[in-house]
């Protein structure tokens, strides 16, 4: 869900601005899954801005607090959810942790790094959601480590039915700043893109949800 209409409209924008998103539906972009995309996300490069970066640290505190999950330890999904959530950490004064995407093959083998203690309740921070399956499996390891995952934040979703699917099935809230709906009607509203596009950028996402 959305945390509120609001922030996901001025984060949408905010993430336009500096093309920590981009759109471009008549020159696609190829996705790592080999996927033809009018839409490229990189949202690291909101770190770069202290304004964003102080924006969407504050909005995650704040939802934190709006929701009353009153969490132990705030942890981040590698790599895009470490900066976020050291961020947020320091911010509430809470520890912070990460998940990585698999155990370490050597060492200690560890998947999640830092302190966490069976009992703590987590928030977890992550900067991107797709099908959910990758971000949903720190929640997998954090469980396996007694933790109580509280919810998960992050800046932006695709909205893809088959990742609030994922969510619902793991019982887990997930709490976005903006996602794909509100990018577009924002780069609409702003002229980044045209309605003619914004058809091409409305059928894309529908046939993401068919696959």
């Amino acid at each position: 869900m959305i945390f509120r209409e609001d922030i996901a409209l001025s984060v949408a924008e905010m993430l336009l601005k500096i093309k920590a998103v981009k759109l471009s539906p008549n020159d696609l972009f190829t996705w790592a899954s080999g996927i033809k995309s009018p839409i490229y996300t990189d949202n690291r490069i909101t770190l770069s801005y202290h304004g964003i970066r102080t924006a969407i640290r504050q909005h995650f505190v704040d939802a934190v607090r709006y929701y009353n999950w009153e969490p132990d330890v705030i942890v981040g999904v590698a790599t895009g959810g470490i900066p976020q959530g050291a961020l947020v950490a320091q911010e509430l004064e809470l520890p912070f942790a990460y998940v990585r995407s698999s155990k370490k093959d050597h060492g200690l083998t560890n998947q999640v790094e830092g302190e966490v203690r069976s009992g703590q309740k987590a928030v977890i921070v992550e900067d991107l959601i797709s099908t959910g399956s990758s971000s949903l499996g720190a929640v997998g390891a954090l469980k396996n480590a007694g933790c109580q995952v509280k919810g998960m934040l992050a800046i932006f979703t695709y909205n893809l039915g088959i990742a609030q699917l994922n969510f619902q099935n793991e019982a887990c809230p997930l709490v976005t700043l903006t996602d794909y709906d509100h990018l577009i009607k924002k780069a609409l509203e702003i002229n980044y893109i045209t309605e003619k596009d914004l058809g091409i950028l409305e059928e894309f996402k529908k046939g993401l949800d068919k696959k």
